[in-house]
């Protein structure tokens, strides 16, 4: 009987004599099932028999995609988002964007924690004399023009020259900028100009792979690749509002306003600063992420200016003693700590002591996450807020305002709490005083005057200037009450301070 698949050979098909036809017929046939029977032996050698499964055709296709991609590398990312990536040449007035060192930007100066920002001057010498210019990257993120940047690559800029990777260049025009969070809009008019749609920062995860894109030291279209390393980060001192993505992608010197984009060619952040000893690359990059940076954008384009949301409360992050202090399930959330009057906080009734744990149906991880949901909120947005006040939850509502400039949403100061309260002196504050510590209004209390070095009360977290102004929610106006208040509290009970510091209202828990 022919074996099943067979398949006649196109030499049995040739004239040949009969007796040559069945002999050769026979050949083939032994030969091709010889050949069969090795094949079944080969794949069931070193595989259980209860193992052998055949490979669905879906899955072979999809691990033959991603064996492709993986050959690729990035190269096809690269060919969608490296077009719309710019250099931007910024020339400036000469008492403007340099500082007093020899030809040195003060963009690139180091900063507290060695914080660097990427800007540089041109040229094959970063440290030449300053010749009134500045250099860095840029992001076309619409076919209308116009180009996102870093706030202090364009800062004093009297004129501002675009390159493209085509070899083209064009006088940009700045459209507006937002110092607060180091944001500026460029717009430049060609045809047929490339761009990277904007991406959900949101849905990023640590380690997920992302691709760096900007003009490192002058050199036009750098691409680097690493991953996300974290998410958040924020304390910096860069800029007013911080929410930064931390990236090991390598991001030196002129990256400043280039790209961060995911795997799919989308811009999820803005490359902005590097955490370094050395003023180059370490392994610590940070970028703007997306969800401010679109609506930066779109407020500029729109307005020429950023337009805020705001609440008008003062807040800061929740430790697990403070937790334990507001009856909170788990250390999450935003400590109201001060209620502006007649600001939407106020007419909502929020109150110090409350702790802001949803808004808008979003849970609140902490004082950034409500920071920027507030901010990017439309203004004349009715709202939905979740507290809890004394242990039980509440819903609140009140309709969103424009921030007013001059005034800041929030406090994210955070103070060591695993402490006990001793080694204080205080004393009594007086007008005198209270504009020394930079204390407004009618704030009562005592000010820490002294604290012993290497003392529970030092390591508490209490620094000299700090107000004290309540102990357990009770009032304290003058050193003899606080004396008799620490006095009558119970042993290790855990205590909790209202203070003032340098004009922000904060809480601490201490233990006695």
């Amino acid at each position: 009987m022919k074996h099943p698949l067979h398949r006649p050979s196109p030499i049995a098909l040739t004239a040949t004599p009969n007796k040559t036809k069945v002999l050769l017929g026979l050949t083939m046939g032994l030969l091709l099932s010889g050949i069969l029977i090795a094949a079944f032996s080969i794949g069931a050698m070193g595989s259980p028999a209860h193992s052998a499964v055949s490979t669905p055709p879906h899955a072979i296709a999809q691990a033959g995609q991603a064996d492709s991609q993986v050959g690729r590398g990035f190269a096809h990312i690269v060919k969608m988002v490296r077009p719309a990536v710019v250099n931007i040449t910024a020339s400036k007035a000469m008492d403007t964007g340099f500082s007093d060192g020899p030809g040195r930007p003060d963009w690139f100066k180091p900063g507290p924690q060695d914080k660097h920002f990427f800007g540089m001057p041109p040229g094959p010498n970063p440290w030449q004399k300053p010749r009134g210019t500045g250099m860095g990257s840029g992001i076309i993120v619409s076919p209308e023009g116009y180009v996102v940047t870093n706030h202090h690559v364009v800062e004093g800029a009297k004129t501002v020259t675009v390159a493209l990777l085509d070899k083209r260049e064009f006088t940009g025009s700045i459209v507006g900028s937002d110092p607060q969070t180091d944001l500026a809009v460029i717009q430049i008019h060609g045809d047929n100009l490339p761009f990277i749609p904007w991406g959900d920062s949101s849905k990023l995860d640590v380690g997920d792979y992302v691709l760096a894109v900007g003009s490192p030291f002058g050199l036009h279209s750098t691409v680097t690749q690493g991953i996300v390393s974290a998410k958040g980060r924020g304390g910096i001192g860069i800029a007013q509002y911080e929410d930064f993505i931390q990236t090991d992608a390598a991001i030196n010197p002129g990256n400043s306003g280039g790209a961060l984009v995911n795997m799919h060619g989308e811009l999820v952040g803005i490359n902005t600063a590097i955490l370094s000893r050395t003023g180059g690359y370490q392994g610590v990059g940070l970028a703007i992420p997306a969800s401010i940076g679109q609506h930066v954008y779109a407020s500029l384009v729109t307005t020429g200016q950023v337009t805020r949301g705001f609440l008008g409360v003062g807040i800061q992050a929740v430790t697990p003693e403070l937790a334990k202090s507001f009856r909170l399930e788990r250390p999450d959330g935003a400590i109201v700590t001060e209620v502006r009057e007649e600001s939407p906080a106020d007419r909502a009734g929020l109150r110090r002591g409350d702790t802001i744990i949803r808004y808008q149906e979003q849970p609140v991880a902490g004082p950034r996450d409500l920071q920027r949901a507030v901010t990017t909120t439309p203004v004349g947005t009715e709202v939905m807020m979740t507290i809890v006040r004394d242990g039980a939850e509440q819903s609140l509502h009140t309709t969103i305002v424009e921030h007013p400039m001059s005034q800041q949403v929030a406090s994210t100061q955070q103070l060591d709490t695993e402490t006990r309260l001793a080694g204080l002196t205080v004393e009594d504050l007086t007008p005198r005083l209270a504009k020394q510590l930079g204390v407004d209004g009618p704030v009562t209390g005592v000010v820490v005057t002294g604290i012993r070095a290497g003392s529970q009360a030092e390591k508490a977290g209490l620094v000299r200037g700090d107000v004290i102004r309540e102990i357990n929610h009770e009032q304290v106006q003058s050193s003899q009450e606080f004396r008799q208040a620490v006095k009558a509290l119970p042993n290790e009970q855990t205590i909790l301070l209202f203070i003032n510091r340098q004009g922000t209202p904060l809480f601490l828990t201490v233990k006695v």
